[in-house]
């Protein structure tokens, strides 16, 4: 596929081969009760999708990024750990995880290209079986160029070398579909729903469709790329596939609508539906 960064995705052929690597921390992001349903042997459960931030100003982002430190140690991450993060789908559950350990300065976290389903689908075993890890030694070691806060997003919003991308579905950016005290669009914002990363299987796309997708934007590797949604979920998708790429300059905002369309204070605008 010719990925720049190639490494962060594992195939399911990669995965098997590593399955007992002491260092391998395997996190399985989808729900509870999918997990508990089947999963990978040795996945540890760690659904963390409904833990959001809607205020990255400096000190409730600081209480957010130390709680979400302690709760990657609670999951036995140890400085050294090999950490592979998967869903149903290459996804966007696992994605946030992806983007939260690199933030932290954790390089060694991959996605399982495909997730659970190629797994199966390759006819691999799936356990019941479960345990609680001991507590790691995680310690975060904040990168701040990737991440953006409230303040970042409204200093650039006539930055013409940085592009706030919207990976929303059609109905949020127009204001159709209200999550908010307000429904729109932060102004200029360039729309590109993150299931366009995806093929119909749900694998990243090759990586000559990403980049064709992305140039056709104006989403060009020589600017920094800013990509929200509505709780940096979808948003870490596309971090995770401009990372893919090559992207040097991207940032999730972590806030996203949840913080901007509540802030009655900033900008929107209402986008009309293409």
């Amino acid at each position: 596929m010719d990925y720049v960064n190639a490494h962060l995705l594992w195939s399911v052929d990669e995965l098997k081969s590593r399955l007992q690597d002491s260092k391998l921390v395997l996190m399985d992001m989808r729900p509870p009760e999918a997990y508990s349903n089947g999963h990978i042997p040795g996945a540890r459960s760690f659904d963390i999708f409904g833990i959001s931030l809607i205020d990255t100003r400096p000190e409730p982002l600081h209480a957010f990024l130390w709680m979400m430190e302690h709760l990657i140690q609670a999951k036995g991450v140890n400085t050294d750990s090999t950490v592979v993060v998967y869903d149903d789908i290459a996804g966007m559950r696992s994605a946030r995880l992806f983007w939260f350990l690199e933030f932290f300065g954790h390089d060694d976290v991959h996605m399982l290209n495909g997730g659970f389903n190629a797994w199966q689908a390759a006819g691999l075993p799936t356990t019941h079986e479960s345990s609680i890890p001991k507590s790691g030694n995680f310690k975060m070691e904040p990168r701040p160029e990737r991440l953006a806060t409230v303040e970042d997003v409204r200093a650039n919003l006539n930055n013409p070398s940085i592009v706030i991308v919207d990976t929303r579905s059609d109905g949020e950016y127009t204001g159709q579909v209200v999550r908010s005290a307000r429904g729109g669009a932060i102004p200029g914002a360039v729309h590109l729903e993150w299931t366009n990363n995806l093929d119909a299987k749900g694998f990243f796309k090759p990586a000559d469709e990403l980049k064709t997708m992305y140039a056709e934007q104006n989403i060009t590797p020589e600017k920094e790329v800013i990509p929200h949604c509505q709780g940096a979920y979808r948003s870490a998708h596309t971090y995770l596939a401009l990372r893919l790429i090559g992207y040097p300059k991207v940032r999730n905002y972590l806030g996203s609508w949840g913080e901007w369309g509540n802030r009655l204070d900033l900008p929107i605008e209402h986008p009309n539906r293409a």
